[in-house]
């Protein structure tokens, strides 16, 4: 940041300041997971068509991952799996300084993949009796979503990301509504209390009526998170630790609390914020609560899918449950294209070989992908540690196209797809991505729509973003 380089030439440092207001009106014009442009029917139980299940080609797999380095990410490590054949591997830097190398088994933060967690636990508690999920909200908590809200918005709703609440992110990290990252740095090891953050996110205007569109927001994960408190007595984090991690037999998967380290062989990571942070620095040490149950989860590559196969499996919820969880919503590109399907916690999107279920994830250094066949069979995950890599263009107009989201796009496809896949379509867009432009009030920094936790996987760019429906 120049802040940091006062020596910097005026000129770069004015270019560099018209990238970082289109940063802010980027994040503040919200950035849903992943998606790739696919049709759809519209809210749906996507269960019948599993994808094609060639053989795990290794060579193949290993020369696509290494690709994924070579065009420009530090490192990164994935598992895929198809049965009980299993592919595990890793290509890159550790740490960029030493050069020490990534390992499949690493630890790493995988952001809103803990939303899918959540959403278990909280299921498994609608199993029980104890949540109803078409029950108001205020019902529960109403000293969090008090008034006419509280009354209107319902359990599903947060479920769905169709309650209209708005994001906390911004206010979290105050800073990145300026087009800085300051906040990134001031607040690394502030322990932070979940109705604070929720404050946060109600005190921000309505995105829409309840019930009405889709709009990703932290912040009803984070009432997720109290709801269990309420209903259990329980803490939600050591809840969905005895429910739903060690249920489905994870080994390395926790919630790391107010510790600021990774326990564990993993990886430094390191986040660039479109070049605001150059060269990228390390966040690998950092207080999570600014997450909680919508994003603070450590786990690895091979956890996670073990996590989704259970849970496709119905080893995790009953039927019932489980059928309202792949019960979906759908979220457009700008466009009006089904980009994905959104359900309970997971979502649904088209490869070139069928709809396949998970969830991505990203914090400040590190980002992750998880995504399973519908029976659970064959089955991807990766993580990976440079974050918006990505650039804009010099009027601070557009994202640049850039080689690594094809690379990310091409190895989900060889994983999940195999050899029997037809080959993918170019993933490089044919023009730049376009920024949006500030609203008014954005540029105040006032009443914009804030920055999820989740940042699109590098793949999703290759296609047209998602857009903030209205």
């Amino acid at each position: 940041m120049d802040h940091l380089h006062p020596g910097r030439p005026r000129s770069r440092r004015l270019r560099r300041a018209a990238a970082a207001s289109a940063v802010a009106a980027a994040l503040l014009a919200g950035i849903a997971p992943a998606a790739v442009a696919a049709p759809s029917a519209g809210p749906d139980i996507a269960v019948a068509a599993a994808p094609a299940t060639g053989r795990l080609d290794r060579a193949e797999l290993d020369r696509k991952l290494r690709a994924i380095h070579e065009a420009g990410i530090y490192g990164a490590y994935s598992t895929v799996r198809d049965g009980q054949t299993r592919f595990d591997g890793a290509a890159g830097f550790a740490d960029v300084d030493t050069k020490r190398p990534v390992r499949p088994d690493f630890r790493h933060r995988v952001g809103s993949v803990t939303k899918s967690f959540t959403a278990v636990a909280v299921l498994q508690q609608s199993a029980k009796g104890r949540i109803d999920l078409d029950r108001p909200v205020g019902d529960y908590v109403p000293e969090l979503l008090p008034g006419e809200r509280g009354r209107k918005v319902t359990v599903r709703m947060l479920l769905n990301h169709t309650s209209g609440i708005n994001d906390y992110v911004g206010d979290a990290f105050p800073s990145l509504l300026k087009g800085t990252t300051e906040s990134l740095d001031d607040h690394r090891l502030r322990t932070v209390r979940p109705a604070e953050l929720i404050g946060y996110g109600v005190a921000r205007p309505q995105l829409s009526e309840p019930g009405a569109e889709w709009h990703y927001s932290n912040t009803n994960y984070l009432l997720l998170g109290e709801v269990l408190r309420k209903v259990t007595g329980q803490d939600p984090e050591r809840l969905i630790t005895r429910d739903v991690i060690r249920r489905a037999g994870l080994k390395n998967t926790y919630f790391p609390g107010t510790d600021p380290k990774i326990h564990g062989p993993h990886a430094r990571m390191y986040e660039s914020f479109y070049g605001l942070i150059d060269p990228p620095r390390d966040y690998s040490e950092y207080n999570m609560t600014w997450a909680g149950t919508a994003g603070a989860l450590v786990s690895t590559t091979q956890d996670l899918n073990t996590f989704y196969r259970a849970l496709l499996k119905g080893d995790l919820l009953p039927r019932t449950q489980l059928d309202q969880m792949r019960t979906t919503v759908d979220v457009k590109d700008a466009d009006g294209k089904v980009g994905m399907r959104y359900g309970l916690g997971i979502y649904s999107m088209d490869t070139p070989c069928g709809p396949v279920w998970g969830h991505d994830g990203g914090v400040f250094g590190a980002g992750t992908w998880a995504l399973s066949s519908p029976d659970g069979k064959r089955q991807f995950a990766i993580g990976y540690n440079l974050m918006k890599y990505q650039r804009l263009n010099e009027a601070g107009t557009a994202f640049l196209p850039h080689p690594a989201d094809a690379a990310m796009g091409a190895y989900k496809d060889q994983a999940l797809c195999g050899t029997t896949a037809p080959a993918p379509a170019a993933q490089a867009p044919a023009a730049p991505v376009p920024a949006p432009a500030p609203a008014p009030e954005a540029e105040k920094g006032t009443a914009a729509p804030v920055p999820p936790l989740v940042d699109a996987p590098a793949a999703a760019l290759t296609a047209p973003r998602i857009a903030r429906q209205r």
